[in-house]
């Protein structure tokens, strides 16, 4: 798991220079990462407690081939026991590698508001938070004070309708949940929030219905992929 190709259809691979994570919200009832810590306890020596690997530090130096890279999908780089000097090294890969695109979703809005004056925010980055329910559209509120040059939504598992302020926002991802006790998604809620994109000229990427497994149900919306991604991959020669 510290570096891969994924079946996250909106991203190439991901790396992870920490994992483990804590349950914030709602959206983490049924973490899939912890499920994988337990299922892989070998290569989890911690299980999901909260791990720094700075083995992992400098892979993204050696990926020569521009690609989508999601950071952290098993943990969270806001997490409140991540050291804010590693948390500035990260960020200095990131910042040295521009073939790649790095995108990075937190549940921990307020501590991303409260450490992004320390950080620098090179054009690659990309800033998301999930908002799985309107009780958490806060989050979108701190998102938007990041100097950041792309902010997204992830709205996965999206587990009730949302009245989205889509203003400096740039993408929408949403999902359904997955998994045995997967709760249920209603097409309407994807609707809403894709017409709100569409009159609001952001970005829509619906990545699943989700079910037993993640592509059970598809991810066809009305009898189309929605797959709108806010900006290109940069060119090899960039």
């Amino acid at each position: 798991m510290a570096s891969t190709k994924t079946g996250i259809e909106w991203t190439d691979k991901t790396w992870n220079p920490t994992t483990g994570c804590n349950k914030v919200s709602p959206g983490c009832k049924h973490c899939y990462a912890e499920e994988i810590t337990r299922r892989f306890k070998g290569t989890f020596p911690n299980g999901f407690a909260f791990t720094l690997h700075e083995d992992r530090l400098q892979q993204p130096r050696s990926w020569k081939k521009p690609s989508r890279i999601f950071v952290n999908s098993m943990s969270d780089l806001f997490h409140e026991q991540m050291p804010l000097s590693y948390l500035q090294q990260i960020f200095e890969v990131m910042a040295d590698c521009p073939q790649h695109i790095f995108q990075v979703l937190t549940k921990r809005a307020e501590r991303m508001q409260e450490l992004a004056p320390y950080l620098d925010w090179p054009d690659n980055v990309w800033m998301g938070v999930s908002v799985e329910t309107q009780k958490y559209v806060h989050r979108v509120d701190a998102l938007r004070t990041v100097p950041c040059s792309v902010r997204f939504l992830s709205c996965e598992p999206l587990l009730g309708p949302l009245d989205l302020n889509l203003e400096g926002i740039h993408w929408v991802i949403t999902g359904g949940e997955s998994g045995a006790k997967h709760r249920p998604i209603d097409p309407d809620w994807v609707r809403s929030i894709r017409d709100q994109c569409l009159s609001a000229d952001v970005a829509f990427f619906h990545k699943q219905w989700g079910g037993a497994r993640p592509k059970s149900n598809g991810r066809l919306l009305d009898g189309m992929e929605w797959s709108q991604m806010p900006r290109p991959l940069p060119s090899a020669a960039d």
